[in-house]
């Protein structure tokens, strides 16, 4: 369990042009306190999921060198891999111009990174027809990676 009074402080957020061109890390997180986080293989630069977190939880991230989460359907932080032991490394942290998103590059351990036993959350493309209708979902990764009833105990 990571320290509750990390080391990482976050730099308050300043003018517009100190948080578009500065050098100082000040996170936007919205009005929950979250902040978006897209994980992406370092390696294959391939999506694995979109979570959020909080203040807390991007602390105990610089920390530990590990995603940690914010769980916003359980209200409690989410330390990826701790029950499936399918970690993700922090290979690199990136965030957008106004620092209200962030990437996160890293190394996906064990056989995924969904919930569902795939490899990705983004497991399906949106199929755009000029047919009148409703859009279709295609897959992109066929069958899955690992049971998530044997992982997480659960159907």
């Amino acid at each position: 369990m990571p320290r509750m009074n990390s080391p990482h402080a976050f730099a308050p957020r300043g003018a517009k042009s100190d948080i578009e061109e500065g050098a100082d890390f000040s996170p936007k997180f919205d009005a929950d306190g979250l902040i978006p986080a897209l994980a992406m293989d370092a390696t294959t630069r391939e999506p694995l999921m979109l979570a959020y977190m909080n203040a807390e939880s991007l602390r105990r991230t610089l920390e530990l060198g590990e995603a940690v989460y914010w769980s916003r359907s359980r209200q409690e932080f989410w330390h990826k891999g701790a029950t499936s032991g399918h970690t993700q490394k922090i290979i690199e942290i990136r965030t957008d111009c106004d620092q209200d998103a962030l990437i996160l590059m890293v190394d996906q351990a064990g056989a995924g990174a969904c919930h569902t036993g795939r490899e990705s959350c983004f497991y399906r493309k949106i199929h755009i027809s000029q047919e009148a209708g409703a859009a279709r979902l295609t897959w992109i990764e066929e069958g899955k990676s690992f049971d998530p009833a044997a992982v997480y105990g659960k159907p």
